[in-house]
């Protein structure tokens, strides 16, 4: 059995640190839940303790959006009129809004297209990137 020659260790060894450089630069680049909500979102459905509770039809009638920005601002629109507010992503996924000085927190569930917000009274609602 021939062992391998020096040239040909250090050529493995250099290939195993650059994969591991480029998993570890890929994993950095995934985006965040706090990268991900900014944006303009429409809703498509919403539930109470697992019970649809809003179709089609009835969320665009009242054609209910939100929208959040780098800054931390917040817009929610409902039956065209528009509210402005505060937001802030916690560490453990937990959206935190102000609209009107009233402020609730809801588990968020965020992707590239999606978000889902629960609150505390099981109530779900789905958007869609606008």
């Amino acid at each position: 059995m021939k062992l391998p020659t020096k040239p040909s260790c250090m050529n493995a060894k250099l290939n195993i640190v650059a994969e591991v450089c480029v998993a570890l630069f890929l994993s950095g680049c995934a985006s965040s839940p706090q990268s991900l909500i900014l944006g303009k979102w429409e809703a498509a459905s919403a539930n109470v303790a697992g019970a649809d509770a809003g179709t089609a039809e009835v969320l665009n009638a009242i054609k209910m959006t939100a929208e959040f920005a780098k800054d931390g601002t917040a817009k929610i629109t409902m039956f065209g009129r528009t509210l402005q507010g505060t937001y802030k992503l916690n560490a453990d996924n937990e959206l935190e809004w102000t609209v009107s000085g009233i402020t609730t927190k809801s588990k968020v569930n965020v992707t590239a297209t999606e978000l889902e917000l629960t609150d505390e009274a099981n109530r779900t609602i789905k958007y869609k990137r606008k």
